[in-house]
């Protein structure tokens, strides 16, 4: 199985990679008032509204660094299909692949309710790497929250990349 490996301040992470529809530089994004600070915000994405949340943040509670190697990763949310939306998460140092059995991927013994998106882990010579488990990134209060204060800004203000 194919993943996107990045990071997370010093600790690595990886995406399945089928769950990847797009990997674009860092761009200026629209503000969405009033929202989590792990909001970045949101951009027109081929005339769809894409609400972005920062990784960085919501698991660290620092924004990610605003750097040549952080990506913004166009993920199909909750999974691939005809019922997917496109959300945006910034990441650092989005700039490399892993190529992994999915079965090789271990439990990290730690159980996150805050942190359900953190999946298992995989040993290897950089050391451990953990699954982000992108259908499970957001609450339902946080999807209604994002699609809709997404769509609701951009309806205001046209976006950026088409």
């Amino acid at each position: 199985m194919l993943f996107l490996r990045f990071a997370i301040a010093t600790d690595h992470y990886v995406i399945e990679a089928s769950q990847v529809a797009e990997v674009l530089p860092w761009l200026a994004l629209k503000r969405l008032p009033a929202a989590p600070a792990w909001v970045a915000g949101a951009f027109s994405y081929r005339g769809e509204p894409v609400p972005v949340i920062d990784l960085t943040r919501l698991a660290t509670g620092v924004s990610a660094p605003e750097r040549r190697s952080t990506r913004l990763v166009l993920v199909h949310y909750p999974a691939p299909g005809p019922n997917a939306r496109r959300l945006g998460v910034l990441v650092e140092r989005a700039t490399d692949t892993l190529r992994a059995d999915a079965s090789a991927f271990r439990s990290s013994g730690v159980d996150l309710p805050e942190g359900r998106y953190l999946g298992p882990v995989l040993d290897t010579d950089d050391g451990l790497v953990q699954w982000v488990r992108i259908d499970q990134l957001l609450t339902d209060e946080a999807r209604s929250l994002l699609f809709d204060a997404a769509r609701d800004a951009l309806t205001e203000t046209p976006g950026a990349l088409s």
